[in-house]
């Protein structure tokens, strides 16, 4: 009996580490999804598509908490404690399958998001006096290697481009290797080809992505 209670002592150690390391990693994917979206926020109006990684913080931080109680429970071998750490062993594996439900959910309504807001976002693009939203434009374009909604024609039916009248598109637009481009539309070879939404839409859907390997990964190991 005795070699037996050393056995599972040493079974219960090793899923306490276990946990701690997953509390870690939880939080640090909600963390990554939070900082990333932020540079996406003005592609998508629902803030509920961020409901899934608050869940997984939350998660996380339970994680280190129930650690906590295990390992108090462990040494002083409370059944109480014991008995605790089981049934909110047995919450933080629900709460990672609704995170995993809502993660497919939101993830599948980016697109629709995405493709509610790019056009507004487009259209207040203000060159002269950069605002937020024109930094998110200028952001994207550059990091996804992006011009426009869907190529750089776009930009044609927007209201800076009419008001600057000089038949160029943001430098953003420009490729990155090209040190002389001026945004001209005269020189479309100088522009990147491809248009920004659907990449947005890949990225978040990427992100969100993580949030459900994440969940479904350590709900495995529970398991």
């Amino acid at each position: 009996l005795g070699e037996r209670r050393v056995w599972c002592s040493k079974k219960l150690k090793m899923l306490l580490s276990l946990l701690q390391a997953a509390a870690g990693i939880l939080c640090y994917v909600g963390a990554y999804v939070f900082i990333t979206y932020d540079d996406y926020d003005h592609f998508f109006e629902d803030v509920y598509t961020l409901i899934p990684a608050v869940i997984i913080i939350a998660v996380g931080t339970l994680l280190f908490i129930i650690g906590l109680i295990g390992c108090c429970a462990t040494i002083r071998e409370s059944r109480c404690g014991l008995a605790t750490f089981v049934i909110i062993l047995l919450l933080v594996f629900i709460t990672e399958v609704v995170v995993v439900v809502l993660g497919y959910i939101y993830r599948a309504k980016v697109e629709d998001e995405v493709d509610h807001s790019i056009r507004k976002v487009y259209n207040g693009y203000n060159g002269t006096n950069p605002d937020a939203a024109s930094r998110a434009i200028d952001y994207v374009q550059r990091q996804l290697r992006c011009c426009g909604i869907h190529n750089y024609s776009d930009w044609e039916n927007t209201v800076w481009f009419k008001q600057t009248k000089n038949n160029s598109v943001p430098l953003s637009c420009c490729k990155a290797a090209l040190s002389n481009c001026t945004g001209s539309l005269t020189r479309p070879m100088d522009l990147y080809s491809e248009g920004c939404e659907a990449l947005v839409v890949k990225k978040l859907q990427e992100i969100m992505m993580y949030v459900i390997w994440a969940a479904l990964a350590f709900a495995a190991i529970q398991v």
